[in-house]
């Protein structure tokens, strides 16, 4: 390994370091062709990021279909799309089946939240 890669290399590994490991996510349960799915995209997904809540429990997209993400282990499968559960290092604080419209979503959302004492503020 020449210099400027090791350099690199040490650059990167300790960036990451300095990063604290995101505890909360919110995860879709989704399946291609899931029409609650592409309509949740339309009216939250376009934006979730950039909200508050998004800052605080970013999304991860699970496939239905796919292999069950063994850091997920403790978290029950879904057979209904959408499916959104929030999670704390694997841990499940909430679930949510289903798409109730985007006024219904942020306010059951807030009330997942709320089970971990957080509160989402614009």
């Amino acid at each position: 390994m020449n210099r400027m890669t090791a350099l690199l290399f040490a650059a990167v590994l300790s960036f990451g370091a300095a990063l604290p490991a995101q505890a909360l996510e919110l995860i879709m349960i989704e399946q291609a062709g899931c029409m609650w799915c592409a309509r949740w995209h339309q009216e939250i997904g376009v934006a979730y990021d950039k909200t508050p809540e998004g800052k605080i429990a970013p999304l991860r997209r699970v496939d239905l279909h796919a292999p069950w993400p063994q850091d997920l282990s403790g978290i029950r499968r879904e057979r209904l799309t959408p499916t959104f559960v929030l999670a704390d290092n694997g841990r499940e604080i909430g679930r949510l089946r289903g798409y109730p419209g985007d006024e219904f979503f942020w306010a059951l959302l807030d009330e997942m939240l709320e089970k971990r004492d957080i509160k989402a503020t614009d």
